[in-house]
């Protein structure tokens, strides 16, 4: 705000005057200098006379006392809410932390729940290019969305890569397939994220950075004749879930089970 006011006043200076505007004589170094050392020496931004306003904070003294500390300090996150409040919610883990945030890791005190900290195998996304993502699927029956025709195809699947619309596909299992065999051989990076909705009929591939992300073991059932190992199959069907909803309030004398 200081700069801006001195930027001001010599732009007026130089109109009034009529004189050629210097950018390096209008901004001073040392008000930028001291303005950035006076906030990471606090660790306030904002404006040195009102540091009642200003953003407490937001730059930390890094921990050294050992390797691990240094880790566990650069992993830490912290719940912008106040201390002092009773609530249990903004403490506790949400069911989506599972594998991402340690259960265990939290100070004791006012503090214990609101600050979290990663857990031990857990990093965060560094950013893969999208364009060979995108010429895969591409080579693999991917119609773009410039030349998609929705009269012709309804019903096809919708990709998108990292938020955008990229195209569609009309068998987006097989593509799905496709892109887990390759990201299983390293054609792609592991922290290529491939999500389908079934329900909504979209296909989603997320590459960008600042993912937080946990390693997971792959897990195939498949019927192998030499080891044994059977697909699972649910013996209950559609037809006999709807049976019990009708039948629920009848006495059980009058229900027509037939299994």
């Amino acid at each position: 705000r200081r700069m801006n006011t001195e930027l001001t006043s010599y732009m007026k200076m130089c109109i009034q005057n009529n004189k050629n505007f210097q950018i390096s004589q209008g901004i001073r170094i040392t008000t930028l200098t001291n303005g950035m050392k006076y906030s990471l020496a606090t660790g306030n931004w904002g404006d040195q006379k009102k540091a009642m306003s200003s953003t407490a904070g937001v730059s930390q003294v890094l921990n050294r006392y050992t390797f691990s500390s240094t880790l566990s300090h650069l992993r830490r996150t912290n719940t912008p809410i106040g201390r002092d409040g009773k609530l249990a919610k903004p403490r506790q883990l949400h069911n989506t932390h599972w594998g991402l945030v340690c259960p265990a890791e939290t100070p004791e005190g006012q503090a214990c729940g609101l600050v979290k900290n990663l857990s031990l195998m857990c990093f965060v996304s560094v950013g893969t290019p999208t364009d060979p993502i995108e010429e895969f699927m591409i080579d693999r029956e991917m119609e773009i969305v410039e030349e998609y025709e929705p009269l012709r195809f309804p019903n096809a699947t919708k990709i998108f890569v990292n938020g955008a619309w990229v195209g569609v596909h009309q068998e987006p299992q097989r593509l799905m397939e496709a892109m887990i065999k390759a990201r299983r051989v390293n054609s792609f990076p592991a922290e290529v994220s491939l999500v389908r909705d079934i329900r909504d009929r979209e296909f989603k591939v997320f590459s960008d950075a600042g993912r937080v992300m946990r390693p997971v073991f792959v897990v195939n059932r498949e019927n192998n004749e030499y080891e044994g190992v059977q697909k699972g199959t649910l013996v209950l069907s559609k037809e006999q879930v709807a049976q019990l909803t009708e039948e629920r309030d009848l006495p059980t004398e009058q229900r027509n089970l037939r299994w």
